[in-house]
Protein backbone atom coordinates (compact mmCIF):
# COMPACT_ATOMS: atom_id res chain seq x y z
CA UNK A 1 0.00 0.00 0.00
CA UNK A 2 1.87 3.20 -0.71
CA UNK A 3 1.15 6.45 1.27
CA UNK A 4 0.64 10.15 1.12
CA UNK A 5 1.94 12.10 3.46
CA UNK A 6 0.00 15.31 4.58
CA UNK A 7 1.25 18.88 4.46
CA UNK A 8 -2.01 20.85 5.96
CA UNK A 9 -4.72 19.41 7.87
CA UNK A 10 -6.48 17.67 4.36
CA UNK A 11 -5.63 16.67 0.78
CA UNK A 12 -8.41 16.92 -1.85
CA UNK A 13 -9.25 13.56 -3.39
CA UNK A 14 -8.44 14.30 -7.02
CA UNK A 15 -5.36 16.16 -6.13
CA UNK A 16 -4.09 12.99 -3.95
CA UNK A 17 -5.18 11.20 -7.03
CA UNK A 18 -2.31 13.38 -8.90
CA UNK A 19 0.15 13.40 -6.74
CA UNK A 20 0.33 9.60 -6.41
CA UNK A 21 0.57 9.26 -9.88
CA UNK A 22 -2.52 6.97 -10.04
CA UNK A 23 -4.04 9.61 -12.71
CA UNK A 24 -1.99 11.92 -15.01
CA UNK A 25 -3.93 15.08 -14.42
CA UNK A 26 -6.71 16.28 -12.89
CA UNK A 27 -8.87 16.24 -15.43
CA UNK A 28 -8.23 12.53 -15.44
CA UNK A 29 -8.98 12.74 -11.52
CA UNK A 30 -12.67 14.47 -12.33
CA UNK A 31 -13.46 12.18 -15.02
CA UNK A 32 -12.77 8.91 -12.65
CA UNK A 33 -14.13 10.18 -9.68
CA UNK A 34 -17.08 11.44 -11.10
CA UNK A 35 -17.69 7.78 -12.91
CA UNK A 36 -17.71 6.18 -9.59
CA UNK A 37 -14.39 4.53 -10.28
CA UNK A 38 -12.74 6.01 -6.65
CA UNK A 39 -13.11 4.67 -3.39
CA UNK A 40 -12.49 6.19 -0.15
CA UNK A 41 -12.39 3.84 3.08
CA UNK A 42 -14.62 1.19 1.04
CA UNK A 43 -17.35 3.60 -0.12
CA UNK A 44 -17.84 4.79 -4.08
CA UNK A 45 -16.48 8.92 -3.74
CA UNK A 46 -17.76 10.81 -6.26
CA UNK A 47 -17.05 14.60 -5.32
CA UNK A 48 -13.55 15.18 -6.19
CA UNK A 49 -13.41 17.95 -3.39
CA UNK A 50 -13.61 15.05 -0.81
CA UNK A 51 -11.50 16.14 2.06
CA UNK A 52 -8.85 13.33 3.15
CA UNK A 53 -7.96 13.22 6.32
CA UNK A 54 -4.90 10.71 8.15
CA UNK A 55 -6.23 7.25 8.36
CA UNK A 56 -8.10 7.47 5.11
CA UNK A 57 -7.17 4.77 1.89
CA UNK A 58 -8.23 5.83 -0.95
CA UNK A 59 -8.64 2.56 -3.58
CA UNK A 60 -8.37 3.14 -7.39
CA UNK A 61 -8.34 -0.02 -9.80
CA UNK A 62 -6.48 -2.19 -7.40
CA UNK A 63 -4.72 -0.04 -6.12
CA UNK A 64 -5.08 1.48 -2.57
CA UNK A 65 -3.50 4.64 -0.82
CA UNK A 66 -3.14 5.72 2.36
CA UNK A 67 -3.20 8.93 3.63
CA UNK A 68 -0.83 9.80 7.05
CA UNK A 69 0.72 12.82 8.68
Amino acid sequence: MDKIKLRDDYIKLGQALKATGLVESGADAKLEIQDGHVKVNGLVEIQRGKKLHEGDIISYQGQEVKIVR
